[in-house]
């Protein structure tokens, strides 16, 4: 492991100041930071501890939940509030990682999790995304793993949190602190498309720092659910998910957001879907329909064409659960 300096910080600006510092990176539950330090990936010069920030809240009222950074991801899965209002959170959360990392790891740190892709975390080969310029190994590679939305001809390495995408679909902001005070971005374009800098994953500028989350009252959102399919049953990233949200009304689709993961290089809000939803009988025919115009875009690799009628079905399935008890 690269040798670095650890700092702690007293309060959020000192944080903000701490992390903007070249050669710094902030740490928390250090879940995957720390593999990624072992492994070479990343080589700070210094850590900045913010563990002692006071942005550890679960906090529900009638606009909806606000969800600290620093909650443990445990904590929040398990939260009535969280469970019953939102249970597309909980369940995405349950289904991430194992109870022992839930334990440890923070809300704000699976947002800002780096992807799973062997080529990214193996430095002994090319990835744009771990050095720039330096090519994508998975476009002609060991690919079944990797996005079939989203990506380009530099990376189309998939995101890898379960949290995200029900994040996105139930329409929630991330809360970020800086230098230039608070600044609200929903977390549906929090995360950026590869393109041409897939170096740069996110919209934080140097020095901020994810404050909180923010989750919106909904009608939809007491109605939504989580469905992750993997190679295996635990402890595995999503191969294909879903996260879908339904207000339904008189038997008719009134409200519908729908989120993927897996297949694509961030966290996958699918509106065209949506839109085919609306002022129609939450039926499986409507489910099929969204599922179809959800994946019309998808640009299959030389292994992963399967993710496509893989990811159609999972949607299906998270609407239907969705539906139940309409």
């Amino acid at each position: 492991m690269h040798p670095f300096a650890f700092r702690r910080a007293a309060d959020a600006s000192a944080a903000s100041l701490l992390a903007r510092e070249s050669g710094s990176q902030v740490i928390a539950g250090g879940t995957d930071l720390l593999q990624l330090l072992k492994d070479d990936v990343q080589q700070p010069q210094r850590l900045v501890d913010i563990t002692g920030l006071p942005w550890r809240g679960i906090e529900s009222g009638p606009e909806g939940l606000r969800l600290g950074a620093l909650a443990h991801m445990s904590e929040v899965a398990d939260a009535p509030a969280v469970r019953d209002g939102f249970p597309a959170i909980s369940e995405a959360l349950l289904a991430s990682a194992s109870p022992q990392v839930r334990n440890m790891a923070t809300m704000g740190g699976n947002l800002l999790q780096r992807t799973r892709c062997v080529y990214f975390r193996d430095v002994t080969t090319p990835c744009n995304r771990r050095a720039p310029g330096s090519g994508c190994s998975a476009i002609d590679g060991e690919n079944r793993m990797h996005a079939v939305l989203g990506g380009s001809e530099r990376c189309v390495a998939t995101h890898a949190s379960d949290l995200a995408v029900a994040l996105v679909a139930l329409d929630a902001v991330v809360v970020l602190s800086g230098p230039a005070g608070e600044r609200r971005v929903p977390v549906e374009v929090f995360h950026r498309l590869p393109g041409e800098t897939p170096e740069r994953e996110t919209v934080l500028e140097p020095g901020e720092l994810i404050a909180a989350i923010e989750v919106p009252a909904a009608a939809h959102a007491a109605r939504s659910r989580y469905l992750k399919v993997r190679d295996r049953a635990s402890f595995e990233f999503a191969v294909a998910s879903a996260a879908a949200a339904l207000e339904i009304e008189g038997g008719v689709i009134r409200q519908a957001r729908l989120a993927l993961g897996g297949v694509a290089t961030k966290p996958w809000r699918a509106r065209e879907a949506e839109a085919t939803l609306v002022g129609h009988r939450p039926v499986p025919a409507s489910f099929v329909a969204a599922a179809d115009q959800a994946l019309a875009g998808a640009k299959p690799l030389r292994q992963n064409a399967f993710k496509i009628e893989l990811a159609k079905r999972t949607v299906v399935r998270a609407l239907s659960a969705a539906a139940v008890g309409a």
